[in-house]
C-alpha cells in the first residue's frame, strides 16, 4: 500500500506540466473567442463582403473575355464589377481587422479585470499564457478565413458549374494560407500594443490608426517622397521616370499590406510572370503561356518569407516584453 501511495504521489514531469497547462489555456481561449460578440461580428462582415464581392464577379466572369479564360474559379476571387471590388481586394482591407479584433485586448484586459494576476498564480508556466492567446487567435483566423474563402469557391462553383483543376485549387489554397499569416502579422502586432498599454482602448486606437494608414494613405506618401527625390516635371522627368518608379516599389513593399497584394496577385493570376520591373529586355523570348503553381510560388516566397518574419518578430517582442513585466495584484 505504501508504494502504491508513492508512485500515485510522484511529481508530474516539467515538461507534462507545461503541455497540461498550455492545453488547458488553449481551449479556454478557444471558447472565449467563439462565444465572443466580437467574433460573431467579424466573421459577419467577412461574409456578407465576400458574399457582395461573389457576385459582382459573377456579373464579370458573364463577360465573353472571362468566361473564354482556362481558370474560371480564380476569377470569381479577382475580377471586380463596376461598383463591387474583388474577393482578393476586400480580404486585403478587411482581413486585418480579424486580428485587431482577437488581439488588441488579449493582455490589458486580462489586467484590468484581475484575471491576470490569478493565471500566473497558477502552477503553470507564465509564457504559456501569451503561448495559447497567440495560437488560440491564430487558429480563429484559420478557421474564419478558409470557411470565407471556401464559401465563396462552393457558391460560384454552383453559379458556374464548371469544375476546378488541380492548378486552380493549389493556388487557391496558398492564397487562403497567405492571408492567414497576413492576418497573423497584425494579431501579433497587436498583441504587442496590448501588452505595451495598460488601457484597451489606447491599443485600440493606436492599432486602427497603423492599420488605417498603411492600407490608405501609405502610397500617397510614398508617391510624395518619390516625386520630391527624383522629379516627373520638366525635361528631367524622363530621366528620373525609372529611378522614380523604383524608389516608389522599394518603399511601397515596406508596407505588409502591399506585400500581401503583390503576393496574391501572383497566386490568384498565372498571367503575371513578374512582381519587379518589367523591361523589354525581360520579357525578349518568353514565351505567352501561363505559369504553373511552383513558380509562382518561387515569385513570391520573399513576400511570404518577410511576412511570416514580420508576423514572428512581433509576437516575439510581445512574448518578451510580457514576460519581462511586473503583475502585481
Amino acid at each position: 500500500m505504501r508504494r502504491t501511495n508513492a508512485a500515485q504521489a510522484a511529481p508530474v514531469a516539467p515538461a507534462e506540466r507545461r503541455s497540461c497547462g498550455f492545453a488547458t489555456l488553449y481551449r479556454k481561449e478557444l471558447a472565449d473567442h467563439f462565444h465572443s460578440a466580437r467574433f460573431k461580428l467579424v466573421l459577419l462582415l467577412l461574409t456578407l463582403a465576400g458574399l457582395a464581392s461573389l457576385f459582382g464577379a459573377l456579373e464579370a466572369v458573364s463577360d465573353a473575355n472571362a468566361s473564354s479564360s482556362e481558370y474560371v474559379i480564380l476569377a470569381l476571387y479577382t475580377l471586380s464589377s463596376n461598383s463591387i471590388p474583388s474577393f482578393a481586394s476586400f480580404l486585403a482591407y478587411l482581413a486585418p481587422l480579424a486580428g485587431l479584433a482577437l488581439g488588441f485586448d488579449a493582455i490589458n484586459r486580462e489586467r484590468a479585470q484581475g484575471t491576470l494576476n490569478r493565471l500566473v498564480s497558477q502552477p503553470i508556466y507564465r509564457d504559456a499564457i501569451i503561448n495559447a492567446k497567440f495560437l488560440a487567435g491564430v487558429t480563429v483566423i484559420f478557421l474564419m478565413i478558409f470557411f470565407v474563402g471556401i464559401l465563396a469557391g462552393a457558391l460560384g462553383l454552383l453559379v458556374v458549374g464548371i469544375p476546378p483543376e488541380a492548378e486552380e485549387l493549389l493556388r487557391i489554397g496558398a492564397y487562403l494560407l497567405l492571408t492567414v499569416v497576413y492576418t497573423s502579422m497584425w494579431l501579433g502586432l497587436s498583441m504587442l500594443c496590448s501588452v505595451l498599454c495598460r488601457h484597451a482602448a489606447t491599443s485600440a486606437l493606436i492599432v486602427i490608426a497603423l492599420w488605417i494608414y498603411l492600407t490608405l494613405f501609405a502610397s500617397m506618401v510614398v508617391s510624395v517622397i518619390a516625386n520630391l527625390a527624383y522629379p516627373l516635371d520638366g525635361i528631367m522627368g524622363f530621366y528620373n521616370a525609372m529611378d522614380n518608379y523604383q524608389l516608389q516599389l522599394t518603399l511601397e513593399r515596406a508596407s505588409p499590406y502591399y506585400l500581401y497584394c503583390e503576393a496574391a496577385s501572383t497566386l490568384l493570376n498565372p498571367n503575371i510572370r513578374t512582381v519587379g520591373i518589367t523591361t523589354q529586355a525581360s520579357m525578349s523570348g518568353a514565351l505567352a503561356s501561363y505559369l504553373t503553381f511552383d513558380q509562382s510560388l518561387l515569385l513570391i516566397w520573399p513576400h511570404l518569407t518577410c511576412m511570416v518574419a514580420l508576423a514572428l518578430f512581433s509576437f516575439i517582442c510581445s512574448y518578451v516584453l510580457f514576460m519581462r513585466q511586473e503583475i502585481r495584484a
